[in-house]
C-alpha cells in the first residue's frame, strides 16, 4: 500500500532514471498525462479572460433548449485575480532584493552576474507562480562562457523527483511544440541531458542534435555537468496551486451579476405596452402608428386604452450583494481594499499593519518558497564562480543572504518621529534603515559623515582664531 508501493508515476519515472529501453514510451506517457488546464486558467484570469466571456444565452421552445440570439448578453469580466496578483507582486517584490553575506567578494560576485535582471526575473516568477502554481528557472552557460539564466513556463516542465523522499529532483522533462507534428523534448539528469522528439506521437532521439546525449554546459574544451538537474523550481505555495484557487467564484458571481445587470438595463429600456380595445389589425400596426402618428385608435367602450408597464432593477440589492462579493474576494484573496473609506484621511501605522495584514501572511508564505528556490540559484553560480576560479574552492553559498524589501503604506510623520525619538537609543545605522526618505542607508551614513566632517573643519580652532591657516 501507498506509500510503499509506487505508483505509475513513479514506474515512469524509475524506467527514465534506469535508462530503460522503454524510455521513449515514458516520456511520451508522462507528456500525455501531464496536464496543464488549470495553469492556463489562472493565466486568463490574470488577463481578465474569465468564464463569462463563454456564456452563452438560452431559451425553452417546444422542450428543447435553444440558443437565444435576440436576448440581450453582455459579458462583463473583472481584473479581481491581476489586481490581487499584481498587489502581492509589487509588495514583496516592487522593490529590489537584497543580496549580503560575510563574505564580501562572493556577494559582490553573486550581484554582479545576477545583475538588474534578476530584480526583473522575479516578479515574473512571482506572477507566473501566483497564475499557474509554480513556475521554473533554467540555469546555463552560454556560449561565451558566461553564467545565464532563464525562466521556463511550467506547462513545459514535468519534474522527475526522487521516489522516497519526494524532495529531491532527479530530473526533469521539458517540451515544446514547435509546429503542429513536432514537438523537442529534453531530459535532463544531474549529469547531462538527451534530446528526443516526438513527430506525430511517436517519441525518437533528436537525430539534428550531433552530440547527444550532451554534457549540461562546456566550458573552454571541457564539458561539465552541474551535478544537480539544472531546473529551480519556485512555487506559489506547499501545494503548488494558483492563487485563483481561492477565489475563482467569488469572481465568476461577480461577472454574472454585473452582466445580469447590463442585460435587465438593456431589457427595461422599452416600455411594454397593454392594449385594450384596441381597433387596428395588428402589433406591427400599432407600433407603425405610435411611432408615424404619435397616436393609436382604441374602442369608444369603457375600460377601453393603452397602459405601460416598466420593470424595475433593484439597484439597492444588486450594490449590496456586489459589495459582500468585493468584500469576499479581497478576505479570501487575502489583498488589500484602498478604498479611501477603509484608510481615513490620516491613517496610524497601526491601521495600516492591520490593513495589510492578510496580504503580508499571503507574501510570507511566498517569501519561504520563494527563498528556497533563491538559495539554489545561489548555490548554481557559486559552482560556476568556482569553475572559472573567481571565488576559492571554499567559498559557501550558504554564507550568503537574500532579503525581502517588502513595499507597505506608512504614515511618514509617524515614522519620522519614531526615529528622531530613537536616536541615541538605537544605533545610527538602525534608525537610518526605518527612516522613510532613507533608501541605501550606507550612501546615507557616507552623507552624514561627510557633513559632519565639513562642519568641523568651520568650527574655530580650540585656542581661538578663524578656523583657517595660521597667519604668517
Amino acid at each position: 500500500m501507498y506509500p510503499n508501493t509506487p505508483t505509475e508515476t513513479e514506474l515512469l519515472n524509475q524506467i527514465i532514471s534506469e535508462n530503460s529501453p522503454k524510455i521513449t514510451e515514458a516520456i511520451k506517457e508522462l507528456i500525455d498525462k501531464h496536464s496543464t488546464s488549470h495553469m492556463q486558467e489562472g493565466v486568463n484570469y490574470y488577463f481578465n479572460q474569465s468564464n463569462i466571456l463563454n456564456r452563452t444565452q438560452y431559451y425553452w421552445k417546444d422542450g428543447q433548449r435553444a440558443i437565444d440570439q435576440d436576448k440581450p448578453n453582455n459579458k462583463i469580466p473583472h481584473g479581481w485575480h491581476k489586481l490581487l496578483v499584481d498587489q502581492k507582486t509589487s509588495y514583496l517584490v516592487g522593490q529590489p532584493v537584497t543580496i549580503s553575506g560575510e563574505d564580501k567578494t562572493l556577494v559582490e560576485k553573486v550581484n554582479e552576474i545576477l545583475g538588474d535582471e534578476f530584480d526583473d526575473v522575479l516578479p515574473e516568477l512571482i506572477k507566473n507562480a501566483s497564475n499557474k502554481g509554480r513556475e521554473w528557472l533554467h540555469t546555463y552557460i552560454d556560449e561565451e562562457g558566461n553564467f545565464d539564466y532563464i525562466v521556463i513556463p511550467a506547462e513545459e516542465v514535468i519534474p522527475l523527483y526522487d521516489q522516497s523522499k519526494k524532495k529531491v529532483l532527479q530530473g526533469a522533462v521539458r517540451y515544446y511544440s514547435i509546429d503542429d507534428r513536432v514537438t523537442k523534448i529534453e531530459l535532463w539528469d544531474k549529469e547531462r541531458v538527451t534530446f528526443y522528439e516526438m513527430i506525430e506521437g511517436q517519441v525518437y532521439l533528436d537525430a539534428t542534435i550531433e552530440v547527444n546525449p550532451a554534457s549540461h554546459f562546456t566550458y573552454g574544451d571541457k564539458g561539465y555537468g552541474w551535478g544537480e538537474v539544472p531546473f529551480i523550481e519556485f512555487k506559489n505555495n506547499e501545494e503548488a496551486v494558483s492563487d485563483l484557487t481561492f477565489y475563482k467564484q467569488l469572481i465568476d458571481a461577480f461577472d454574472k451579476v454585473v452582466s445580469d445587470v447590463s442585460n435587465n438595463l438593456e431589457e427595461i429600456q422599452s416600455l411594454v405596452y397593454v392594449l385594450k380595445g384596441y381597433e387596428g389589425q395588428g402589433l406591427s400596426e400599432f407600433m407603425e402608428n405610435l411611432k408615424k402618428y404619435k397616436v393609436i385608435s382604441v374602442e369608444a367602450e369603457q375600460g377601453s386604452g393603452v397602459d405601460t408597464i416598466q420593470a424595475e432593477v433593484p439597484i439597492a440589492s444588486v450594490d449590496s450583494h456586489l459589495n459582500r462579493l468585493q468584500d469576499s474576494i479581497y478576505t479570501f484573496g487575502q489583498g488589500v481594499n484602498v478604498n479611501t473609506d477603509n484608510l481615513g484621511n490620516a491613517p496610524s501605522g497601526i491601521s495600516l499593519k492591520f490593513l495589510f495584514s492578510l496580504l503580508d501572511m499571503k507574501a510570507n508564505w511566498v517569501e519561504r518558497k520563494f527563498t528556497k528556490g533563491i538559495y539554489w540559484l545561489f548555490w548554481f553560480v557559486t559552482e560556476y564562480l568556482k569553475i572559472t576560479k573567481q571565488v576559492p574552492p571554499t567559498a559557501d553559498y550558504k554564507s550568503l543572504k537574500a532579503t525581502f524589501n517588502k513595499s507597505m503604506l506608512m504614515n511618514e510623520m509617524e515614522q519620522v518621529q519614531i526615529a528622531q525619538l530613537s536616536t541615541g537609543i538605537a544605533s545610527k545605522r538602525t534608525v537610518l534603515t526605518n527612516h522613510p526618505w532613507v533608501e541605501n542607508v550606507d550612501e546615507e551614513l557616507a552623507a552624514v559623515e561627510k557633513e559632519q566632517e565639513e562642519y568641523l573643519k568651520r568650527l574655530p580652532p580650540v585656542g581661538g582664531g578663524t578656523g583657517g591657516s595660521e597667519p604668517n
